[in-house]
């Protein structure tokens, strides 16, 4: 087996942990989205900590570095609870779909913080997945159906924030446990007076469900990781979709759940845009 095809492996096990990390997410019933965000952060914690243990390397941070990963733990947090509170009151694969729209969000701000050129065939793929994100949202004015999906753009828009930040983590050296572990507690410390103060009573059941959240996120962290030693971004990130895939599937099985038309239309154009500019960056860089 090549590097390459480890790495494709890699990348759609990963995104069926993500998928199942939604599942286990919704399936915790009616619990409030920034109590399950702490639990799912205190297992990544667990891992991540593990790993930052058993590496021989210390980690030294260089002036300038707390701050971006501050902001990348904050609109980090952001993501999640916005992922979280949309997997609840959505169909599953419009959620997921909507938390991808991430890259595109971290190509226009990498265009601002990082100064970094939009081409123009980068430009119509942002554009046409906005265009998509607009036929899943389907803004008819309806607050209760509106609001669940503007929360999960902005969850996707603070994820790509996010990920704008570790770019820039990277390029300074500091490696990917250490921000997963800083993302984590930072996350858990600035939900846990919430918690605390407003605690909702949980069954066994559902504190299994949210360990299990917990669980497959570092499952997909552990997988992702693993993709991207394997092979570059270029060859394989377009995979990362099939988690609309894997969420249908699951959506339709444990929930009975069937995405309408126009979530079908906004999944197709997003898709297309994403395979675009993938075949746009490989061939950027095969030149």
């Amino acid at each position: 087996m090549t590097q390459k095809q480890k790495g494709i492996l890699c990348i759609l096990a990963a995104a069926f942990f993500f998928s199942l990390m939604n599942v286990f997410v919704r399936l915790a019933g009616d619990v409030p989205s920034v109590q399950k965000s702490f639990f799912r952060n205190v297992v990544a914690i667990l891992f991540a900590g593990i790993l930052l243990l058993r590496s021989p390397e210390t980690v030294t941070l260089k002036p300038g570095d707390l701050k971006y990963l501050l902001l990348r733990s904050a609109f980090g947090t952001l993501g999640i609870l916005c992922n979280f509170y949309a997997v609840d009151h959505m169909v599953l694969a419009d959620a997921s779909m909507l938390n991808k729209m991430s890259p595109f969000f971290a190509i226009l701000f990498s265009y601002f913080l990082l100064k970094e050129k939009i081409s123009l065939v980068q430009a119509a793929a942002v554009i046409a997945a906005f265009i998509g994100s607009l036929c899943i949202i389907k803004p008819s004015g309806q607050t209760m159906e509106f609001l669940p999906s503007l929360i999960g753009l902005t969850g996707g828009m603070g994820a790509g924030i996010a990920y704008t930040m570790v770019r820039i983590l990277g390029k300074r050296g500091i490696k990917g446990p250490f921000i997963v572990f800083f993302f984590s507690a930072f996350s858990c410390l600035v939900v846990l007076p919430y918690v605390l103060l407003n605690y909702h009573p949980m069954s066994g059941m559902q504190v299994l469900m949210l360990l299990c959240a917990g669980l497959a996120a570092s499952g997909g962290q552990f997988a992702i990781t693993g993709a991207y030693c394997f092979a570059p971004a270029r060859e394989i990130s377009v995979y990362d979709y099939s988690q609309i895939i894997f969420s249908a599937i699951l959506g339709f099985f444990l929930f009975q759940q069937i995405p309408d038309m126009f979530s079908w239309i906004g999944y197709l154009i997003i898709c297309t845009a994403a395979v675009g500019m993938f075949l746009y960056q490989k061939n950027q860089t095969a030149a």
